[in-house]
């Protein structure tokens, strides 16, 4: 598989995923609740936009299975990371859902500032750590299983 061709199955698993998520979060927030919504969103639409790409780009992934994949999956993984820290930069609410979390989960009457600071960003270290295996794991799983169709002699 051709590094432009990695580029092209990134970018079109980015567009589905950001319209299956949106189409998601819409429905299963209000039901569910804001984390449970969010999180069955991002699983869902990471898994199926996975499959679709894995489907439409089976031709060049059986060439290499596990190495088109793993390049594939690799950089989803790069574009997530990138995606997570950028949402965290441009929502100021972050900061209030972290010091909420933080408050809620521990006895902060005698922490320093040095300790909001740090608990703070272990919080969104590890909200970021958790997103971007979850969308490897999850491209990987869906790439694998997409790229299984039969692919005819003339692809």
């Amino acid at each position: 598989m051709r590094f432009g061709d990695i580029i092209t199955a990134v970018a079109a698993g980015t567009v589905i995923f950001i319209v299956l998520y949106y189409l998601l979060a819409l429905m299963f927030v209000p039901t569910v609740g804001t984390d449970y919504g969010l999180l069955v969103s991002f699983v869902v639409g990471m898994l199926v936009a996975s499959l679709a790409v894995g489907y439409v780009f089976a031709g060049q992934i059986r060439q290499s299975r596990l190495g088109s994949i793993g390049r594939i999956t690799a950089l989803i993984g790069v574009v997530v990371l990138f995606s997570v820290m950028i949402s965290f930069a441009a929502n100021g609410y972050y900061g209030a859902w972290v010091d909420d979390y933080l408050r809620s989960n521990f006895s902060t009457g005698s922490w320093t500032t040095m300790d909001w600071l740090v608990y703070g960003q272990l919080v969104l270290l590890s909200e970021t750590a958790i997103d971007v295996v979850l969308a490897v794991v999850l491209s990987f799983v869906g790439l694998y299983a997409g790229s299984m169709r039969k692919v005819s002699a003339k692809a």
